[in-house]
């Protein structure tokens, strides 16, 4: 276990355990370890930029409806771990327990076509898991079909990049690398423009076919970083530019890579959004991809979230690979649009419930089936999941209904699907994947300060049971990074 966390963490984070047993008391979470900080947090802010609070529990005979828009970013977990791993915990108001759930794989069964399987089980809450007075775990899976590489669409993709100056040194090394990697997994028919942002936006080449690649590859590794960011004009030179050459039956997106750093022009999401409106409406997506050690998470996901996209992050090429290389066809391909959660608690069998995470994706109940509220985009292959702690009456029954509303991408049309979960189905069809979920969402729920009664090192024996259990590198890296956060005061 040890073995593998000091192959993918730096070299420097192995000596804390030494530092937080020394006389002088200090952990080793120092400044210099990292440009994470450990300030007050932010405001929590949801897709709109209205400030939240975290989810408390609700009685169903108060509120039994549960609204959500779907959410397969992984940014968040890929943040924090590169925090811990340079010996800082991350910032409060940067950790989504959604985002930590969503990096894992769950093996949920596939539907044969577009949109989703419901899957619903559940599980005795673990003792160490104090959620004040749930007692049980429900989960709530969605899955879309795995399309093979050779089946997948053709795609027009613009990469708007900032080369602004706070993008020196590693920032855009690691944008290059990961274009690279992007560019290596592209068909010669797969099409490419490449916009870069500054003080003033450029149009570095307009919208080509990839060909053998040597031209692109040639032109990412002339990018270099100067000036103020003025993202503003670079997406809407990128828009401009895929609104023109979009095509019907391609996939056609923007990707955004940055620190999210904007200070010229407009620098908030929902006025960016504002002039990019008809664009986004015409059905380019977007993908945002986050460097650096300091980077505007809550820029970076909101113009993701409302663009019609998700958002992830990158520390180093090991990321780049996984989203543009391992998983491409799920990065670029859109099987669902819109997709909203509705889940509704029976008063009769559930006291109280609680939903982990997923607060800045929260729908009015009455929006659920209003077409014009936006949902979330989900690829091929991609998997969404959500937890809920539970409180019971005791009374059997139907517990709960699942319902998943969605646009299908290639007809237009609105699909549903739904699923239930009876009061006595409590670990009879449960899969291993649970377990795993929620250790990685009680991990993301002390690191962003909404554990009721738990810290890391009540966690950690379950982290390590799920990892010894496992044969994926991501679960056993979980539990190395557990014992990390612990060691940090987490």
């Amino acid at each position: 276990m040890r073995r593998l966390l000091q192959a993918t963490i730096p070299v420097a984070v192995l000596l804390l355990p030494l530092a937080a047993c020394s006389d002088n008391g200090e952990t080793g979470a120092s400044a210099e370890a990292g440009d994470y900080g450990q300030a007050e947090p932010a405001p929590l802010q949801d897709q709109d930029g209205e400030a939240y609070a975290f989810n408390e529990p609700t009685s169903p005979a108060d509120d039994p409806e549960s609204t959500f828009a779907v959410d397969v970013d992984t940014a968040s977990y890929d943040y924090a771990r590169r925090a811990i791993g340079e010996g800082s915990l991350p910032p409060a108001d940067q950790v989504r327990p959604e985002e930590f759930v969503n990096y894992f794989d769950q093996g949920y069964a596939e539907p044969e076509g577009n949109g989703f399987a419901v899957s619903v089980d559940g599980a005795e809450l673990p003792e160490w898991y104090d959620s004040g007075d749930a007692t049980h775990i429900m989960r709530v899976g969605l899955q879309t079909r795995t399309v093979p590489d050779s089946e997948r669409s053709d795609v027009n993709l613009t990469f708007v990049i900032d080369v602004s100056g706070s993008m020196s040194g590693e920032r855009i090394q690691i944008v290059r690398d990961s274009l690279h990697t992007l560019v290596d997994r592209l068909r010669p028919t797969d099409s490419v423009a490449i916009v870069t942002y500054e003080t003033d936006s450029e149009v570095l080449k307009g919208m080509t076919d990839v060909g053998d690649g040597e031209d692109l590859h040639a032109a990412i590794d002339d990018l270099s970083a100067r000036g103020s960011t003025n993202m503003q004009a670079g997406l809407e030179d990128g828009y401009e530019l895929a609104a023109e050459a979009f095509e019907t039956g391609k996939d056609n997106r923007v990707i955004l890579l940055s620190d999210g750093a904007a200070n010229v022009g407009l620098t908030e999401h929902d006025a960016m959004l504002d002039r990019l409106e008809g664009h986004i409406a015409d059905g380019i997506t977007l993908l945002t991809v986050g460097v650096g050690d300091s980077y505007n998470q809550a820029l970076l996901e909101q113009l993701a979230d409302n663009g019609n996209g998700w958002a992830v992050y990158f520390a180093t090429e090991k990321e780049a690979q996984r989203v543009f290389g391992d998983r491409l066809t799920s990065t670029l391909g859109v099987t669902a649009r819109d997709a909203k959660i509705q889940v509704t608690f029976s008063a009769d069998t559930v006291a109280e419930y609680r939903l982990i995470g997923f607060e800045n994706r929260a729908i009015a109940d009455e929006d659920f089936e209003n077409d014009s509220v936006d949902g979330g985009e989900v690829g091929p292959g991609h998997s969404v999941t959500a937890l809920y702690a539970l409180s019971l009456t005791g009374e059997a029954g139907e517990l709960a209904q699942v319902d998943v509303r969605w646009q299908d991408p290639e007809t237009g049309e609105i699909d549903t699907a739904s699923g239930e979960f009876e009061a006595g189905a409590f670990g009879e069809s449960a899969l291993p994947s649970l377990q795993v979920d929620m250790v990685a969402a009680a991990f993301a729920e002390v690191l962003r300060g909404s554990a009721a009664g738990f810290d890391c090192a009540a966690i950690l024996p379950a982290a390590q049971s799920v990892a010894e259990d496992s044969d994926d590198p991501d679960v056993q890296e979980l539990a190395e990074l557990v014992a990390w956060a612990s060691d940090l005061g987490a």
